[in-house]
């Protein structure tokens, strides 16, 4: 790898994203995410809607369902129109700057997609654990302060891991073999040193995935040991079951992710497209998926929902 002096940095006009080179059929997997796209924005801008309109939802918990679907809108919203464009309409080249916009707007939005999950995870905890301190340590206002720490903490970190990118100079390819403009796939086409890029990315996959998902466990833990200790099996099942959306989002976010991970960190190998394909899914499926599992699991916004399709059907 040649290093350049720092005045000898070369930015090229843009990237070529060139993923799915040996997929036969790309062209149905991306008609396809674009009704998973639909859904996940109709679904979303539902859920949103329901529990704006209804005051008795006005609460902590459905505040951090409101900043989960607002994550999910806007992930999806960064990643699918844009595989559409290359994809679909075989439009792959985009701009520098762009590529930048695109590599910050999804990394910080797939930050904060843990983080909600984590968030969703400490209303649970407080309510269950600790129920007669919830007006000490869940309010609407202490709920909405945690949500715009993160959003915070998630903007200003992949900040500075896409400004970083700036320092690298790119004099060779620029075929980036992702589904969008990744940060490894870009900054490994740098012709000069990319260890600090390397190691910002290590560790920032480390921290905003294990951190997370490590809270997430020991919440539950916590849950579990604080549910058998009640007599009434009735309250038990209670308990668990306000528990039970939670868990099913979370495990079709953090499974997938850490198995790709898994997958690659032990087998040292992985099909290219294979990896775009399972990466991509990771990302677009989930944010469709929540609000579904949200609508119909959740009584209150279960309820509200069918007051709503029946005044719409009794109006016309």
């Amino acid at each position: 790898m040649s290093v350049l002096n720092s005045s000898d940095i070369i930015h090229p006009p843009g990237f070529y994203i060139v993923g799915f080179e040996k997929f036969p059929y790309v062209s149905l997997y991306i008609i396809f995410l674009a009704f998973v796209y639909v859904v996940t924005v109709v679904f979303n801008i539902l859920l949103i809607f329901i529990i704006a309109r209804n005051h008795s939802l006005h609460s902590p918990k459905f505040l951090a369902v409101i900043n989960l679907a607002v994550v999910d809108v806007l992930l999806t919203t960064t990643i699918i129109p844009s595989m559409i464009k290359v994809f679909l309409f075989k439009d792959n080249f985009i701009s520098f700057n762009l590529c930048l916009v695109q590599m910050y707007c999804y990394y910080a939005l797939a930050t904060m997609e843990s983080y909600a999950l984590a968030i969703l995870a400490y209303d649970r905890l407080i309510a269950i654990c600790l129920p007669l301190r919830q007006n000490l340590f869940n309010t609407v206002e202490i709920m909405s302060g945690i949500i715009a720490m993160f959003w915070i903490y998630s903007l200003a970190k992949i900040a500075y891991s896409t400004g970083i990118m700036t320092q690298l100079s790119f004099c060779n390819s620029v075929r980036v073999y992702s589904y969008f403009c990744d940060y490894a796939p870009v900054f490994r086409l740098a012709c000069n040193d990319y260890t600090m890029q390397w190691s910002v990315a290590s560790a920032y996959s480390m921290v905003n995935l294990v951190a997370p998902f490590s809270f997430i466990l020991l919440s539950y833990a916590s849950i579990l040991v604080t549910v058998f200790r009640m007599k009434s099996v009735s309250n038990r099942m209670k308990a668990l079951a306000t528990c039970f959306e939670h868990v099913i989002v979370c495990a079709i976010f953090f499974i997938p992710i850490f198995s790709i991970f898994l997958i690659g960190f032990f087998l040292r190998s992985m099909d290219p497209d294979q990896r775009v394909l399972s990466l991509s899914l990771a990302s677009c499926i989930p944010p469709s998926i929540n609000p579904i599992v949200y609508s119909l699991k959740t009584k209150e916004i279960k309820t509200r929902a069918l007051v709503l399709i029946k005044k719409m059907k009794i109006s016309p």
